[in-house]
């Protein structure tokens, strides 16, 4: 099978370089492999600048800064920090402001260990060139490399800019470009005078490897000019997916800002007009009851829990660029993925091999019969000894196995005559000195070259075509192979024989078929099926053959339907016809760069959440635009790893599953804690608001407030963030696109939970003001430490909504138990420590406030537990309709 590369021969660039056209750049490009002078390549490098592919340049400390504070929430958190330092109190102003620096530090120290991995990723992917320069050959940085350079290819370089090939014959491995597993053989154009404008152009490309081979290359294309470039560029134009929680967050602040303006206003025309108050008192319980409505744990949650969630991903060697994109990682419903490198190892094996009958799969430690010995044999010794190329290495890997008998002296043979692989003829012979004296022949290359060779007749050659066609519908690369002795005939020859000048001529006998094959990851089996367990589609997206799509889809358990769709066929669809068409498709193959990109915004336009797995420059575009791009980091190109949220550290494709696992049990923890941010702020409202309207005094001040916040604040950020999953979080559908942590059944639980703590409270604090006649100071502090003691009740109470009071006390949260020590640290000292007990307008503890306090704990335990008898609805499920085998179908709902 050949590659189908989707860039032009000649590729067009879409505007000439500036400062020369298309007829100049020929002109000057030098017609001999002397190469430019260094001073000729110093002026180029000067004038067109450093052979660098397109990418994000990282954002400076200031844009990051600039972006956290203009987030709507922590606008407000500036306001009423500077409303407090106006009006004199300094310790809620710079508890405020602290807690903004605090948030901005965190997200400066991500973004730059972040960009700092990427770097160093991208130093170790940069690539070096050998160029004639003043006539030698000298290797320079690949971002020296200038229009006009002279590239030396050898077996393993990566090539450093598009180049015309103008001498020897090369393989190349262009699967970063194309997705073609197998490499792609080239020489150059004949029969026409070199340097004519008109003559055909053979290029190799910019980030290809040479796998076998050398030659000469002229370049004509350098940086963003390249077919590696053009397709970097088309970046730019992508818009990245926005992030659904700063959405629902943004709305939600809005409208709490609304209430919180409204009834701070109302509440100090009622203190100044109707409670007869001074105008500053009343502006402090104002401010104190807009810091009560309006939760600015909120951006905390956000900011806190994506950031660390990010870090635990690096933990698992997950790179995340885009820490927003943790919250997509629970409700991808779609997984993309290439095939070449991504579910398999992007390196050949021999899977069988084939004599007189039908093809004998290869299986570990199993010998071979003689006749598919001397297959293997031919092959091997058809091979050089050191190869680069993936195939040949695969071949001397199955020859050099004990199981299948070679004899020692084939792995250990040095050619004495080969005959290489030639335009006209994709066959190849190496001559050995055997054991016998004898010469031995031992030919590879494609089936119908090899049948050539041997002169096999008609009825053998519709045999070997039925058999190479069942063989190739596999998915699997065949080898034809043949063999001899030269000269032919029994016995050593006695004097150095003379070699033909063709292969045709070494009266070669057809000995049998290698099959070779990009085998799948060992652990690609596994993690697919725990995606269908959790709901997640995988369909394959790749640039191979159809036949090798399908064999690989179906080895590794990705589909059991038979459909496969091509790049061919997508071009003919309408994006209706093309969405209704993906609800069917498992495999797409032969797909260009722009099809993977139509696909992505095919399946997203259905309602899907995509996440996009690959590591070639032709995912780029489609991991830009997937909700979640996943990018290969060991083998991946700068280009995808620019354009991705996340990069694989090992490339291992069972990191995605624990990446989709942790992605989940963030936006549940994110949930628990929205839910309890909102049942702690109820009862802080009721005991602001209430006992103006009711001509009590002031039950909270602003001071008490900041002390909730000393608790509220590490809840959110320490004891939810650290909740670890919740039980069959992988046997569960992917959320709904749509489910948000802020809905209103979810808002509405924590706020029944707070409005049965504030009751109590009132209740208790009306008790002892009225018939115990309890001093104001000793009223407010029972209250305030029964409200201290509720934090952390509320804390127990969502932790695990769906199981009973003694299972969520016990383990499994680090922070659980350090949190209730913390509590009643803080009521010892603001009960016991007289200057805060004065700040805070408290009193000494006395037995009837500790009575008071307690009973209303044990109150504030049974409303809860009556609360948890009613929960809110499960978030929705995302469709199902797209899955993939009948395991899916049966996932629990």
């Amino acid at each position: 099978m050949s590659a189908a590369i989707p860039f032009p021969e000649r590729p067009a660039s879409s505007a000439a370089p500036p400062a020369e056209d298309a007829a100049e750049k020929a002109s000057n490009i030098p017609a001999t492999p002397q190469g430019l002078t260094a001073a000729e390549a110093a002026s180029r490098l000067s004038r067109d600048g450093p052979n660098l592919l397109p990418a994000n340049q990282p954002a400076s400390r200031w844009v990051v800064v600039r972006k956290v504070l203009t987030e709507p929430m922590f606008l407000m958190l500036l306001t009423a920090g500077g409303i407090y330092l106006v009006l004199g109190s300094r310790g809620e102003a710079l508890f405020l402001l602290a807690f903004v620096l605090a948030v901005i530090a965190l997200t400066l120290v991500q973004e730059g260990r972040t960009q700092r991995a990427l770097e160093a990723l991208r130093d170790l992917s940069a690539p070096k060139a050998l160029v004639q320069r003043d006539g030698v050959a000298v290797r320079v940085p690949g971002t020296d490399v200038v229009v006009g350079d002279w590239l030396v290819l050898q077996e393993g370089d990566r090539v450093a800019a598009d180049a015309e090939l103008c001498s020897g014959s090369v393989s190349l491995d262009e699967s970063l470009l194309t997705g073609e597993a197998l490499p792609v053989e080239k020489q150059p154009a004949t029969g026409q005078p070199d340097g004519k404008a008109d003559a055909p152009v053979v290029m190799v490309f910019a980030s290809t490897v040479v796998t076998r081979g050398h030659g000469g290359a002229r370049v004509t294309e350098v940086a963003a000019n390249t077919a590696v470039g053009r397709i970097g560029g088309a970046l730019n134009a992508t818009v990245e997916p926005p992030s659904q929680l700063q959405q629902a967050s943004r709305k939600l602040v809005r409208q709490l800002g609304v209430v919180a303006v409204g009834l701070s206003a109302a509440l100090v025309l009622l203190g100044v007009w109707w409670d007869g108050r001074p105008l500053l008192d009343s502006l402090l319980s104002g401010i104190a009851l807009a810091m009560a409505i309006l939760p600015e744990e909120i951006p905390v949650i956000l900011t806190v829990f994506l950031a660390l969630g990010a870090w635990r991903l690096a933990g698992q060697k997950v790179l995340t660029r885009r820490s927003t994109a943790v919250e997509a990682l629970g409700a991808i419903t779609v997984l993309a993925v290439d095939k070449t490198g991504t579910l398999t190892r992007n390196q050949m094996a021999v899977v069988a091999l084939a004599a007189a009958g039908e093809p004998l799969p290869l299986t570990d430690g199993a010998p071979l019969p003689p006749d598919l010995v001397a297959v293997l044999q031919a092959a091997v010794l058809a091979t050089p000894p050191r190869p680069f190329d993936p195939m040949e290495q695969a071949l001397r890997a199955c020859g050099s196995a004990p199981a299948h008998g070679l004899p020692a002296w084939v792995n250990a043979a040095v050619p004495l005559h080969a005959y290489a692989l030639a335009p006209g003829l994709l066959a190849m012979t190496q001559v050995h000195q055997g054991p016998d004296q004898r010469q031995w022949l031992a030919c590879k290359g494609a089936p119908e070259a090899v049948a050539d060779l041997c002169r096999l007749t008609e009825p053998q050659r519709v045999h070997l075509r039925s058999q190479v066609a069942s063989m190739a519908g596999l998915g699997w690369r065949v080898l034809g192979v043949a063999g001899g002795h030269w000269p032919p005939g029994e016995g050593a020859a006695s004097t150095p024989p003379d070699w033909p000048a063709s292969q045709a001529d070494l009266g070669l006998q057809w000995l049998g078929l290698v099959a070779l094959a990009d085998p799948p990851r060992d652990d690609v089996p596994a993690a697919l099926a725990e995606c269908r367990g959790a709901g997640v589609r995988v369909i394959m997206l790749t640039g191979d053959h159809p036949a090798t799509a399908s064999a690989i889809a179906t080895q590794v358990g990705l589909t059991d339907r038979p459909e496969v769709l091509t790049g061919a066929q997508i071009d003919t669809l309408s994006d209706a016809d093309l969405t209704t068409r993906m609800a069917r498709t498992d495999v797409c193959a032969r797909l260009q760069p722009a099809h993977k990109l139509r696909l992505v915004r095919c399946l997203q336009a259905g309602g899907a959440v995509v996440a996009m797995t690959g590591d070639g420059v032709n995912d780029a575009p489609a991991l830009k635009a997937a909700d979640v791009g996943i990018a290969m980091g060991l083998r991946g190109t700068d280009v995808a790893r620019e354009a991705s949220a996340l990069v694989l550290l090992d490339d291992s494709f069972a990191r995605i599953v624990a990446a989709i696992r942790q992605g989940r049990r963030i936006f549940d923890n994110i949930d628990k804690a929205s839910r309890f941010t909102f049942a702690v702020h109820v009862p802080i409202v009721g005991l602001a608001l209430l006992p103006a309207l009711m001509h009590w005094p002031a039950l909270l001040l602003p001071a008490h407030i900041v002390l909730l916040e000393l608790l509220i604040d590490p809840a959110c950020s320490v004891v939810f963030e650290a909740e670890p999953p919740a039980d069959g979080v992988m046997q569960r559908p992917p959320r709904a696109p749509g489910v948000s942590p802020f809905s209103s059944g979810n808002l509405w639980a924590g706020a029944l939970q707070g409005s049965g703590l504030a009751l109590v409270l009132l209740a208790g604090f009306a008790v002892l003001q009225g018939p115990l006649g309890v001093p104001e100071a000793a009223s407010r502090g029972a209250v305030v430490v029964a409200l201290l003691s509720s934090v952390w009740l509320l804390v127990v109470a969502n932790r695990q909504p769906d199981r009973g009071w003694w299972p969520s006390l016990r383990g499994g949260n680090p922070w659980l138990w350090p949190m209730a020590g913390a509590v009643v640290a803080l009521l010892v000292l603001a009960l016991s420590v007289p200057v805060l007990r004065d700040l805070l307008h408290l009193a000494p503890v006395t037995p009837v406030v500790a009575g008071a306090a307690a009973l209303m704990v044990v109150l504030n335990c049974f409303c809860l537990a009556l609360t948890r008898l009613w929960r809110p609805s499960p978030a929705p499920a995302a469709p199902i309709r797209h899955t993939v085998t009948s395991a899916v179908h049966d996932a629990p709902a």
